[in-house]
């Protein structure tokens, strides 16, 4: 396993330090008073964990994974690199994506002090903690930065999946894990996670046209549409008054967005509506990774 310059005392240390400025903005002040251009590579603080991460993230999982599985591993490897050069450190993969051994290969020359990795476990995980070691050999990392229950769409699915966030929660005792939380599809899920202070980080489904968001029926998949968003953005708000870390996903409605009015809408939604400290996209191209950095920065330009 590769070894990451990192002791109990700097994870601490570094944690703390971070933490004294999460109720500040991202932004920071220039000397004249003035805010500073913010943009998609900023290092941006994680909710109230203090971590940081880049406020675009790159994420390997679109259908499930197979958009990037089906890029060659150079021309993968090429992609995430190609984002880290553009400024972007947070990159988002999950068991189900089966992309672990595909990051761990693209991030090999970069350093890992510097990158914010997130991935996820499938509910129902029998002996988590296990899993978990395997997911650090699979990525070669001696931690994760954040891991998410995948997928919640039951209104009690805390309980349900209790022994998972009790593993969790000793995980990041031990250092092994830095934040946890969930991805909820479905309104009900939604609404229980914006309950609780377990959840340090919601990866949530966002975009104004309502496509692919959650909706009041639990089931992933069900059938969503715009009016569901206002239901949604509550929850967010729920979850941005707790200060807790907000992730929006499905930027780019599932990859429905093929029109480019409808990408530029959905990106100045997320950048503009001040509830969330990042987003991810997956990407298979590097003229996407370009497009999305230039509409954040412009959305950004105009607040």
């Amino acid at each position: 396993m590769h070894k990451t310059e990192i002791t109990r005392r700097q994870f601490l240390a570094g944690t703390a330090a971070a933490a004294g400025t999460v109720l500040l903005s991202s932004c920071t002040l220039q000397p004249s008073g003035k805010m500073a251009k913010r943009t998609a590579a900023d290092q941006v603080t994680l909710g109230k964990t203090g971590l940081r991460l880049s406020r675009l993230g790159i994420g390997t999982g679109s259908n499930g994974g197979s958009i990037q599985r089906r890029l060659e591993r150079e021309e993968f490897n090429r992609l995430v690199r190609y984002a880290y050069d553009q400024g972007i450190t947070y990159i988002d993969t999950a068991q189900s994506y089966n992309t672990h051994e595909w990051v761990r290969d693209a991030i090999k020359p970069l350093p890992r002090e510097k990158l914010f990795i997130q991935t996820k476990m499938h509910k129902n995980t029998e002996k988590p903690l296990e899993v978990l070691d395997r997911f650090r050999k699979e990525l070669n990392t001696d931690y994760l930065d954040s891991v998410l229950v995948h997928c919640a769409v039951t209104k009690n699915w805390d309980e349900e999946q209790k022994i998972m966030l009790e593993a969790f929660e000793e995980a990041k005792d031990k250092q092994i894990i830095r934040a946890h939380g969930v991805s909820c599809h479905s309104l009900p899920a939604l609404s229980r996670a914006a309950q609780l202070d377990w959840v340090d980080v919601h990866l949530v489904r966002i975009n104004p046209q309502g496509a692919h968001i959650d909706t009041p029926v639990e089931r992933w998949n069900a059938k969503s549409d715009a009016s569901h968003v206002p239901a949604v953005m509550e929850q967010i708000r729920a979850m941005h008054r707790k200060h807790h870390g907000i992730i929006g996903m499905k930027i780019i409605g599932n990859g429905d967005f093929t029109d480019p009015a409808d990408r530029e809408k959905s990106i100045r939604f997320a950048m503009q509506c001040g509830l969330l400290d990042a987003i991810v996209i997956g990407f298979k191209s590097t003229a996407e990774v370009d497009e999305a950095i230039r509409r954040i920065n412009s959305a950004l330009a105009a607040t």
